[in-house]
């Protein structure tokens, strides 16, 4: 009988998608390379079909939104832990159990395939562990996993901590909930809204995004090619509305990289310059306006030291932040993020807030936004930057311009979204703004 492995793969040297997400794993986890990074760093990834790459993407994901829960399934399975250089076993079992308890694949499936990787990496010594391992869980696990406190278990300390005294405990439990689940297709249009909802099979949410289940090929759906719509959480799509009719008028997207802020602001008529300090991303900024057939100028350059030729009338600044905000769509940010960058981002932030406010005119606007669930990364920058005598107001948000979702607003004014928001539409990534106007001279 043919195994599994010649099945699924009848040449053991080219790639399947399973070998290539324990490439990417390996790359997360122990290089330290953000999930997509590791999506495209991988050499196999370019020999997978669509499919194939679109599962080994599910599967990596899927074990590092889980990890918590599978590293202590792997632990009570075995009586001493595995050494370092048995890495990749501990990777394949990783796999092993997504498959088997997260994503329903066959335990026969999921158990031979694990076993044949194992070989074909090298390790046969450790074929007979994968499988016990493997074969214990087929039977055990899900009664084990319906013990475990999933959301306990797959969120950091450090963060746990940070969102209970930002949040309180509920709101932190709730928060870690949202991240176990895999954010939904948000979608920005250029114009006609209402009759993309109908042609996308979307939901039209109240602050405006359409939403789709996750899934299937994005070029494919109607409108990609034809530049109606980009791709852009809800949360995201916020920031560039807080500034009102933008038509006519000069307006900075700082640290712009990938560009859908500085679609949205192009789609509503605004003169729109772009800046990042990066030519690569700044590159995709190019493909994807050229795509939508919008306008806008680019530079390349470090949004700190750059000032433009003459001050703008509005500045976006959406900083680099740790994004514990998006671990939903990238649940990698729990496993690479610490502390330690909080700090030093916030360092950052702080820094690219005075260049906004020396790059917009009197009288201006500014908006400032992270993907940032952190204070340190949000209300903290803004109350700093007020106590300091920087020449600049709060303008507080309205409930109108939230589709009346008076809950995402704080007391202070600003945009505050958790990931446990709009749970009826199934969630929202975290996000803070706030909008600021330059003082007139």
């Amino acid at each position: 009988m043919e195994s599994i492995r010649t099945l699924l793969n009848p040449n053991p040297t080219i790639p399947t998608a399973r070998s290539v997400a324990l490439d990417i794993l390996g790359n997360v986890l122990r290089r330290r390379r953000p999930l997509d990074d590791a999506i495209d760093e991988t050499p196999g990834i370019v020999h997978l079909t669509a499919r194939d790459r679109a599962f080994a993407r599910l599967l990596a994901g899927t074990s590092l939104r889980r990890l918590g829960q599978i590293d202590m399934l792997i632990s009570h399975c075995l009586e001493t832990p595995l050494p370092p250089r048995a890495a990749p076993i501990h990777d394949m079992l990783r796999l092993g159990i997504t498959q088997l308890l997260f994503l329903r694949t066959p335990a026969h499936a999921a158990v031979a395939t694990t076993v044949d990787l194992a070989e074909m990496r090298g390790f046969i010594s450790h074929k007979g562990l994968v499988n016990a391992v493997l074969r214990r869980l087929s039977h055990d696990g899900a009664a084990m996993i319906e013990q475990q406190d999933a959301a306990w278990l797959n969120t950091p300390r450090w963060l746990w901590e940070s969102w209970t005294a930002s949040y309180g405990e509920a709101n932190a439990r709730a928060i870690a909930e949202a991240h176990l689940h895999e954010a939904p297709l948000d979608i920005t249009t250029r114009a006609d809204r209402t009759g993309w909802v109908e042609r996308l099979s979307a939901t039209l949410l109240p602050t405006g995004t359409l939403r789709r289940s996750s899934g299937g090929t994005i070029a494919n759906l109607p409108g990609y090619n034809e530049g109606a719509w980009w791709i852009q959480d809800a949360a995201a799509a916020i920031p560039a509305t807080l500034f009102g009719k933008v038509a006519g008028k000069p307006v900075i997207d700082l640290c712009a990289a990938p560009g859908g802020k500085t679609a949205q602001l192009a789609a509503a008529g605004a003169k729109v310059t772009a800046v990042d300090r990066s030519p690569r991303r700044l590159e995709r900024v190019h493909t994807n306006m050229l795509r939508l057939g919008l306008k806008a100028d680019t530079v390349a350059a470090d949004a700190i030291t750059w000032r433009p030729d003459a001050p703008a009338w509005g500045v976006l600044l959406d900083a680099p932040c740790t994004a514990t905000g998006a671990i939903r769509r990238h649940p990698d940010v729990a496993h690479l993020k610490t502390p330690d960058d909080v700090t030093r981002l916030a360092v950052v932030q702080e820094r690219l807030l005075h260049s906004a406010i020396e790059a917009v005119e009197p009288g201006g606007l500014i908006v400032y936004c992270t993907c940032s669930l952190e204070a340190a990364e949000g209300p903290d920058q803004i109350e700093k930057l007020l106590a300091s005598g920087a020449p600049v107001k709060r303008v507080p948000i309205k409930p109108e311009e939230l589709g009346g979702l008076r809950e995402l607003i704080t007391p202070q004014g600003d945009l505050r979204t958790l990931p446990s928001h709009l749970a009826v539409y199934d969630g929202i990534d975290g996000f803070f703004a706030s909008r600021l106007i330059r003082d007139p001279i």
